[in-house]
């Protein structure tokens, strides 16, 4: 589904304050902190609590296997000043449809600094520069309204509220659906700055970025 420019690990697309990149072994530490809150893990569909010990670096995995076949985009969020630690995470994937999602989590800490917004974007953005996909869509809980507003200032439009299915929380609950057209997107791409798409060549990649 994704181009080969996607599919090398050092991949990554700059934004204002981000680096968005694919997530490597030694974010496991950090991504297991922040998914294994309760209140991150029950406003999503996959995502267990208890959170078992070794389930980071198992989506590290699978996430960089998924990456690599152009199956899906799966990218750290990191930020440039201070911690680097990841932040959050966001991906766009096929559903069982065949439709492209984007999802996200965000560590609780770096809540409130829009920094999924700007994360967001920068993904759409790349996702509808270098595919011809037509249209994104999205699956949020009614009671997740902090997403919901991510959604909405990505240019998103709200439609049907549904019963999903959250296999992670072991029921259907009541869920909005949203959407992205190319169309809306070409219109208002003004949002942000355009973020950038970087690739290094290998001989540059640093030892000091371990995967």
């Amino acid at each position: 589904m994704f181009p080969d420019l996607t599919r090398d690990d050092i991949f990554r697309l700059e934004t204002r304050r981000l680096w968005l990149r694919w997530p490597r072994a030694l974010d496991a530490a950090a991504i297991r902190r922040f998914a294994s809150l309760e209140e991150v893990a029950r406003m999503t569909a996959h995502i267990p609590h208890p959170y078992p010990p070794d389930a980071a670096d198992q989506f590290i995995l699978e996430a960089r296997s998924a990456n690599a076949q152009g199956r899906d985009i799966t990218l750290a969020i990191t930020l440039k000043a201070g911690a680097q630690d990841v932040a959050g995470l966001i991906s766009v994937h096929p559903n069982d449809d065949g439709v492209l999602e984007i999802g996200y989590i965000l560590n609780p800490d770096f809540q409130g600094l829009d920094i999924a917004s700007e994360a967001a974007r920068a993904l759409i953005n790349a996702v509808f520069a270098v595919t011809m996909i037509n249209t994104i869509r999205a699956g949020v809980l009614k009671i997740n309204i902090a997403s919901q507003r991510v959604l909405e200032k990505s240019g998103f439009v709200r439609g049907e509220e549904i019963l999903r299915e959250l296999p992670a929380r072991g029921a259907s609950l009541p869920c909005y659906t949203y959407e992205l057209s190319r169309k809306n997107w070409l219109e208002h791409k003004v949002w942000t700055r355009p973020s950038s798409m970087a690739q290094q060549s290998h001989s540059r990649r640093s030892a000091a970025e371990p995967l």
